[in-house]
């Protein structure tokens, strides 16, 4: 395949879900980042960029999740799931619901009249970015990129 292929790199049959992922990966850890540097310094521009890029990983969770089941039924023509595929699944269905949740506390608290965001909202974002970081650990061993050289 030559590397300025875009037909073939789009249509192949894997290739998406391995590209996508990263976007939602990279948005929730800055948003978590924003949200905690907000909740340090009290600066509600801190809070809105959080929110934004909150929205933003969560909406692209729902095409990453389509892809990662497509590559799924694709790959593996839909064989039954074990091990290391398994729990990857597992765990990246976990961390697309953490997310949305996360982000549903943020506009929840933004839709209502104080606008102050519960205290809960730190841990439940740190422990799904510890999730995330495990999800993507086990997909780096699906592609081959977290194996030995």
């Amino acid at each position: 395949m030559h590397p300025f292929d875009v037909k073939a790199a789009l249509l192949a049959k894997h290739a998406q879900h391995v590209v996508l992922i990263h976007f939602p990966i990279a948005l929730f850890i800055a948003g978590v980042a924003f949200d905690f540097a907000a909740h340090w310094t009290k600066r509600q521009v801190l809070i809105a960029a959080a929110y934004c890029n909150l929205l933003a990983a969560a909406v692209v969770t729902i095409p990453v999740v389509i892809t990662g089941i497509l590559a799924w039924q694709w790959q593996l023509e839909g064989q039954r799931l074990k091990g290391i595929l398994l729990m990857h699944l597992i765990l990246g269905s976990a961390s697309s619901l953490l997310i949305w949740i996360v982000f549903f506390v943020h506009l929840r608290a933004r839709r209502s009249h104080e606008g102050v965001l519960p205290g809960y909202r730190l841990p439940l974002a740190a422990l799904t970015v510890a999730l995330v970081t495990l999800t993507g650990h086990l997909g780096g061993f699906l592609s081959g990129v977290n194996l030995p050289s």
